[in-house]
């Protein structure tokens, strides 16, 4: 039986990597998904990955507007929300003594700021006993050098679960956050050799994780499966932040 049947989903920047494989898995289990992505050729080839029961909105999480934008057309076309995975992120790295003021902003405006309005924005439309998921990392427990901001801002993410979920109790919305670990995405790409040999390094098992692995735990935490799981930190990492 698909666990997401008839939910409508809301997934911010899908249109590649992890979230776009949660958006294809949520689907999959039954879901209708909107999917968010400031190119507007990379969300028109996410759709046809995807398939089906999908909407795709060109919109920058950083951009109250473009949220406006997309929560509008959430309500014209399916009038509320059960799931939302708050997933856009960015980082820059950078050491202590080398990060600008720039760096500090671009980062805290697409993971915090972001994150924040994100919620703010879909709780209107949300519908009672709904799922929050947001997007962190083991960066944010882990001391890795040049992603000291990086790491503060997923810190702030997890801050924010803590807090949401209490206020949000008497409308029963879980909020949770999934905090990958070295994952081999697009993103990855950025790395030189020796940069993903090196987390690799630090992963028990050898090689990164899948985009797929990641879908498999966000459906887990949208679905009533998950029901009694609010609040907590869920590492998909290969056991890499516990060691």
């Amino acid at each position: 039986m698909a666990r997401l049947s008839g939910k409508v989903a809301v997934i911010t920047a899908a249109s590649s990597g992890m979230a776009l494989a949660t958006a294809k898995r949520f689907v999959e289990e039954g879901a209708y998904v909107f999917i968010t992505g400031r190119n507007q050729d990379r969300l028109d080839k996410a759709v046809q990955v995807i398939g089906r029961n999908v909407t795709a909105v060109q919109a920058d999480s950083s951009k109250l507007a473009d949220l406006d934008k997309l929560f509008q057309i959430v309500k014209q076309e399916k009038g509320r929300i059960d799931i939302l995975f708050a997933s856009a992120g960015q980082a820059r790295p950078a050491t202590v003594e080398q990060v600008t003021e720039e760096d500090f902003d671009w980062i805290f405006n697409i993971n915090v700021r972001g994150t924040l309005f994100t919620v703010q924005k879909a709780l209107p439309l949300f519908n009672r006993n709904g799922s929050i998921i947001l997007n962190g990392s083991i960066a944010s427990i882990k001391g890795f050098p040049t992603f000291g901001v990086y790491s503060a801002s997923k810190a702030a993410v997890r801050s924010f679960a803590r807090t949401w979920l209490v206020e949000l109790k008497d409308r029963g919305i879980r909020v949770n956050v999934l905090s990958p670990g070295p994952i081999d995405t697009p993103a990855q790409d950025a790395f030189s050799d020796e940069e993903r040999k090196a987390f690799q390094a630090l992963i028990p098992r050898g090689t990164m994780g899948r985009p797929e692995e990641i879908a498999g735990a966000a459906a887990f935490l949208a679905s009533d499966d998950a029901s009694f799981v609010n609040g907590v930190e869920l590492f998909v990492d290969g056991g890499t932040a516990q060691i």
